[in-house]
C-alpha cells in the first residue's frame, strides 16, 4: 500500500483511530529497544548516548566532525550534545581542536580510548541489536520494514510546496 496521493484531504485523526494505536506501537517498540540496549551498554560503561557518538566520530573522515555536523548525525537526541562530549572528554574518549580553516570552529575527534572503549562495546550493542530486534522478523519482514521506514526517513514529497503553503493560516498583519 502507498501513501496517501497528493491532492486528496485526509479524514481528520481521532485518538480513536487505530492507526494511532500503530504509531503508539512503534514508539513503544522504539523506547522498550532502546532502553534495553541502554541496559547492556551502561553495564560497560559507556551508555548508549556516547556509543552514537564514538561510533558517528569512528564513521566519520579523520574521525573527527564538526559539532553541527556530529549534532546533525547523531541518531538519538541531539539534546544536551554539548555536555555529552564534555563528558566524553573529561573520560578522555575525544578531544576538541580548533578548525585549520576557521578560527571560531571546532572540531571533536575520536581519541584512540575512545575508539578503544567505541571497539569493546560494539559486540555487545550488535548482539542486542541481533536479539531484541532483528531476531523478532524474517529476512523478508526486515526487508519489507526496511523499505517502510525508508519512507519516514526521506523527504517528505506527499504535499506540493504551493498546497502547503496555501493551507497556512493569512498572516495577521
Amino acid at each position: 500500500m502507498k501513501p496517501q496521493p497528493s491532492g486528496e484531504t485526509p479524514a481528520p485523526l481521532r485518538p480513536s483511530d487505530w492507526r494511532v494505536g500503530v504509531w503508539r506501537s512503534f514508539l513503544r517498540a522504539h523506547a522498550t529497544v532502546t532502553r534495553q540496549l541502554e541496559q547492556e551498554l551502561v553495564g560497560r560503561g559507556v551508555p548508549i548516548g556516547w556509543y552514537d557518538v564514538l561510533l558517528q566520530l569512528a564513521e566519520a573522515p579523520g574521525r573527527r566532525l564538526r559539532m553541527a555536523d556530529l549534532a546533525d548525525r547523531v541518531l538519538l537526541s541531539r539534546s544536551g550534545l554539548t555536555r555529552l562530549v564534555d563528558r566524553l572528554q573529561a573520560e578522555g574518549y575525544v578531544r576538541r581542536e580548533p578548525s585549520r580553516d576557521d578560527a571560531r570552529g571546532t572540531y571533536t575527534v575520536l581519541t584512540r580510548e575512545g575508539f578503544e572503549a567505541l571497539r569493546r562495546v560494539v559486540p555487545i550493542h550488535l548482539g542486542g541489536v541481533q536479539q531484541h530486534w532483528l531476531a523478532k522478523f524474517s529476512d523478508d519482514e526486515l526487508r519489507v520494514l526496511s523499505e517502510l521506514l525508508g519512507r519516514l526517513a526521506a523527504p517528505d514529497t506527499t504535499v506540493p510546496p504551493e498546497a502547503a503553503t496555501a493551507s497556512e493560516p493569512p498572516s495577521s498583519e
